[in-house]
């Protein structure tokens, strides 16, 4: 089954074409990642397939249950946590929905913290949880973890991991960092030109090594792709 279907999507900014005519689909279950350079209309077609943009020229079938990550946590400072998760859901039971998906990511104690207090993974953490109380079918992940440091980053890379395994949303991550896309994706997509230039397969076993062979050779090829010197080895 197919979560995501655009045919001859077309975005236009006066007269800049951002979105050419693109074509994308997104299996049910599957977690694909969107490289490319700043500017080629990553965030616009996210906005496109989460319903934010409806400008556009073309054909887009998506679930109606789906749910947006941004790379700002985008949480209301005068509500506490767990409204927060919960914010525009009316549905019997949802506090408990809400507190289990707070416990997902680790921050059931947090329920009745301010935003204010919370660190910047805490902040994603709690937008995460938003995002899954809803059910999605489709995740539409807008570079989440851009903002974060190093290592709140690597955490943050195997808790979606492990969110996705248990809950299985098709995933459309839109990233600038390689190791990031070829560590959590199926399908490495490469948006060039306002059309999907390249595509990549990642058969290899999860967890990824990044200084494998097999990574490192993949990592070259879109580095390539992207017009972008190779790293160092």
């Amino acid at each position: 089954m197919t979560a995501v279907l655009a045919t001859g999507v077309r975005r236009e900014f006066g007269e800049r074409a951002v979105l050419s005519g693109l074509d994308l689909t997104v299996d049910d279950g599957e977690f694909v990642a969107l490289l490319g350079r700043s500017g080629t209309g990553k965030s616009t077609l996210l906005r496109i397939l989460g319903g934010l943009d409806p400008s556009y020229q073309g054909d887009v079938l998506v679930p109606e249950r789906r749910a947006v990550v941004f790379q700002e946590p985008r949480l209301l400072p005068w509500q506490r946590v767990l409204p927060n998760v919960s914010l525009g859901l009316r549905s019997p039971g949802l506090r408990a929905l809400s507190l289990g998906a707070l416990a997902e990511v680790g921050l059931r104690d947090h329920a009745r913290a301010w935003p204010v207090t919370l660190s910047g993974g805490e902040a994603q953490r709690v937008a995460l949880a938003r995002a899954l109380v809803r059910e999605p079918q489709l995740m539409l992940l807008d570079e989440p973890f851009g903002a974060l440091d190093a290592l709140t980053r690597s955490r943050m890379h195997v808790l979606l991991r492990e969110l996705w395994a248990r809950h299985r949303p098709a995933v459309l991550l839109v990233t600038h960092d390689v190791d990031e896309a070829i560590g959590l994706a199926d399908r490495v997509l490469v948006l060039d030109r306002g059309v999907i230039g390249f595509t990549a397969a990642v058969t290899l076993d999860r967890p990824r090594d990044p200084g494998s062979p097999a990574f490192t050779a993949l990592r070259r090829q879109l580095l390539t792709e992207l017009g972008l010197p190779p790293l160092e080895d």
